[in-house]
């Protein structure tokens, strides 16, 4: 089950619009303070810049909405990166999009566009994800079931019905796979091994965990 959308790592994308310089930052956070320091570090990196405006969300349900417009006319940079950003049913991440002015005035509505798609850019190069509740699963069956794991894990990535990826493998007098699979998909998954194996597999207690996939 999808928990939230965020993003799947740190990027920076840059684009020229009528001479100013937009430097886009995006990173995933999981708290205020994560947040806070990433803009501090934009803010010390590009302290020479006209501007520095961030904007983040945070929780689940994007409880938390922040931004500020550091010196560009109210409602122009950091409210609408918000706006965009949860249109966009995104959480848990910061951007700082970065402005070297280049002498001609954008005025209100290019200011927005200008900002907005800036950041967008960056969430793209970040890379949206869902974050999912997996459980991991330690297996330990014949080698003669192998291939047939294989091919169906294969088979459930591409038809996109949330079955089950292999981790790790490790090969020894039996092999041992590590299985990931949404967290209610557990119960068919291990009557499938039971049933595949004809109840021969060894099928350890599982692990919860937060996934991005």
């Amino acid at each position: 089950m999808e928990l939230y959308r965020t993003i799947r790592k740190e990027a920076c994308e840059t684009q020229i619009i009528e001479k100013s310089k937009f430097i886009a930052h995006a990173k995933p956070v999981e708290t205020r303070e994560e947040a806070d320091k990433f803009i501090g570090e934009i803010k010390s990196r590009y302290k020479d810049a006209t501007h520095n405006v961030p904007a983040m969300v945070l929780g689940e349900k994007c409880q938390i909405q922040w931004a500020s417009d550091d010196g560009e006319p109210q409602g122009t940079s950091g409210a609408p990166m918000v706006q965009m950003l949860v249109g966009e049913g995104l959480t848990n991440l910061v951007v700082v999009v970065t402005r070297y002015f280049g002498g001609i005035k954008l005025g209100t509505g290019g200011l927005v566009r200008a900002y907005t798609s800036s950041a967008k850019l960056a969430v793209e190069a970040a890379g949206i994800c869902s974050v999912q509740q997996v459980c991991r699963l330690g297996v330990t069956l014949d080698y003669t079931y192998l291939s047939r794991f294989q091919q169906m894990a294969s088979e459930s990535i591409s038809e996109g019905d949330g079955g089950f990826v292999i981790g790790d493998i490790n090969y020894g007098e039996k092999v041992q796979l590590e299985l990931i699979t949404p967290e209610e998909n557990l119960e068919k998954l291990t009557g499938m091994i039971a049933n595949m194996t004809a109840g021969t597999a060894i099928i350890e207690e599982p692990e919860t965990a937060l996934e991005k996939v």
